[in-house]
């Protein structure tokens, strides 16, 4: 039988093409060549009588109600508001907010405590030399000057009166006071209100 479709398929391609010689056909009539394998070389598989799988019928009805359901879902969603993302770093942590907690104090050594009072007496009396030391300073600044200014009125009346008056280019600051006005009927305090300017992150 093989013998017989492999005759057949040799005739046919024989046909075909204009020169049998360059496909190298022999005795048997195997066509050979690049594009042409062996008619032997044919094989046949097992036929698989697999059955393609059948579609579910699906009731329109159906598919209409689960459509409906999810609109109502999404109707509800649209009516909830956003969640708003809290920011940790306001929220105080709840151990933090526990007022039993009572941080005991470290155990010194007799040694330690002793080195720390004695420390503290020696900044002491360091702070009051150098507080001592800037009001003899600024005393003996504050003498210099009265006598300079007895010495400038002896000489000169007019010197004397130049001196007194301020410097406006010492330091150039103005400054107008609030002007009288009466208070507001309907004013109402702020009480440490603000306007909260932070941005809102929705999920």
């Amino acid at each position: 039988m093989s013998l017989a479709v492999s005759r057949t398929l040799c005739k046919i391609f024989s046909r075909q093409t204009t020169t049998p010689s360059s496909f190298g056909i022999g005795g048997d009539c195997h066509v050979r060549g690049p594009w042409f394998a062996s008619v032997l070389t044919l094989k046949t598989s097992a036929p698989l009588r697999a059955e393609p799988k059948k579609k579910k019928k699906v009731d329109p009805r159906r598919e209409q109600l689960v459509r409906e359901r999810l609109k109502k879902k999404l109707k509800k969603l649209e009516k909830v508001p956003p969640e708003l993302i809290p920011i940790e770093d306001f929220v105080t942590p709840t151990k933090c907010m526990d007022e039993t907690r009572v941080r005991s104090s470290p155990q010194l050594s007799f040694e330690e405590s002793e080195r720390r009072a004695l420390l503290l007496k020696e900044w002491s009396r360091y702070k009051q030399t150098q507080h001592q030391a800037e009001m003899e300073a600024v005393g003996m600044a504050v003498e210099a000057q009265r006598e300079a200014l007895e010495q400038l009125r002896l000489e000169s009346e007019e010197l004397y009166q130049a001196a007194l008056r301020p410097d406006p280019l010492l330091f150039p600051f103005n400054h107008q006071g609030p002007s009288y006005t009466p208070p507001k009927a309907q004013y109402e305090a702020p009480e440490g209100k603000y306007n909260n300017i932070t941005k809102v992150y929705t999920q």
